[in-house]
């Protein structure tokens, strides 16, 4: 393998791709980036076996082929050359693969391109198409409450579904539930429901460089598959029974009152100082107000005021 690209396509590149590399895993090349050169251009990928991502580089292919790199040392390297362009070329008799721009060079030992698995292209079984920005903004609204805590599995997820003109996300984290349905511009073709990583989604968006820009979703059995452009993101679905939402939320209450949000906001953050050591707020209301406290032992406590309408 041996392809030329410039030093601002490659580092862009590499940003994207190393994010989704494994940190943690005992196989060395899910620590890498695979490098992928043919007749039809050039493709970075990396996985760590729950995401995957394979996005293109605009480069010049002198010779196919294939090689993985470590991932972090790649994008250390790409972020301290200072030459226009870079050129990488696979030694395989020393094991190594160098990297010349400007009058740098460095020799970076691969590893093992057998232990790479193959990554999905972008098909599945359902497949549609929606507006980027409405995935994005409906994933940004629900993800946060996406639980992080890695022996309840199923509660890590977003529960995504679509059906006609609706898509809905749901995330729960047994303490916080969000719920967010967006109303499309015009209705689907196909409607699914899947249990996505949140990782996954919240990685999505950072795909997505436009506005305008059209999201390709797939479903499998087991994988959902986005594409944003020539971009593909590839994550394994969590298998169970996501927890039935529409039974925690009641049809009445028995009080509602509307604030200003960047008021509560305000507050919240401001009172939240000696909220800490997991110290809850305290929501205290009265007729035309309400109070938001927080105490915290041996540090101190806090509160304050919002007119209530």
């Amino acid at each position: 393998m041996k392809i030329s690209t410039t030093h601002t396509d490659l580092l862009e590149q590499l940003q994207v791709v190393s994010r989704v590399a494994s940190t943690r895993s005992a196989i060395q090349a899910l620590a890498g980036v695979q490098i992928a050169a043919s007749a039809d251009g050039v493709e970075l990928r990396a996985t760590d076996m729950e995401i995957g991502l394979r996005t293109p580089l605009s480069a010049q292919v002198t010779r196919p082929g294939e090689v993985v790199l470590p991932a972090r040392l790649l994008l250390e390297i790409a972020r301290r050359l200072n030459g226009p362009t870079v050129e990488l070329e696979l030694r395989p008799e020393q094991q190594d693969v160098e990297i010349v721009s400007g009058t740098a060079s460095f020799h970076v030992r691969t590893l093992r391109g057998e232990d790479f698995p193959v990554l999905p292209s972008a098909t599945g079984d359902r497949t549609v198409a929606m507006p980027a920005q409405a995935f994005t903004e409906t994933v940004n609204r629900v993800s946060r409450s996406a639980s992080r805590d890695e022996t309840r599995p199923i509660l890590t997820g977003v529960l995504v579904s679509v059906d006609g003109v609706t898509l809905r996300m749901v995330a729960t984290d047994s303490y916080r539930l969000s719920v967010k349905e967006t109303v499309l511009e015009s209705p689907l073709s196909e409607g699914f429901e899947a249990n996505v990583p949140a990782r996954a989604l919240e990685e999505l968006g950072r795909l997505v460089a436009t506005e305008t820009e059209t999201i390709s979703i797939g479903v499998t059995a087991n994988q959902v598959i986005f594409a944003v452009g020539q971009t593909i993101l590839s994550s394994r679905l969590i298998d169970g029974q996501f927890p039935n939402h529409s039974q925690l939320i009641p049809e009445a209450f028995e009080h509602e009152l509307t604030l200003e949000t960047s008021e509560l906001l305000e507050i919240v953050e401001r009172i939240s100082l000696m909220a800490q050591k997991n110290v809850p707020l305290r929501l205290s209301f009265s007729e035309g107000e309400l109070r938001v406290s927080a105490q915290t032992p041996d540090v101190g406590e806090a509160s304050d005021l919002l007119p209530v309408p």
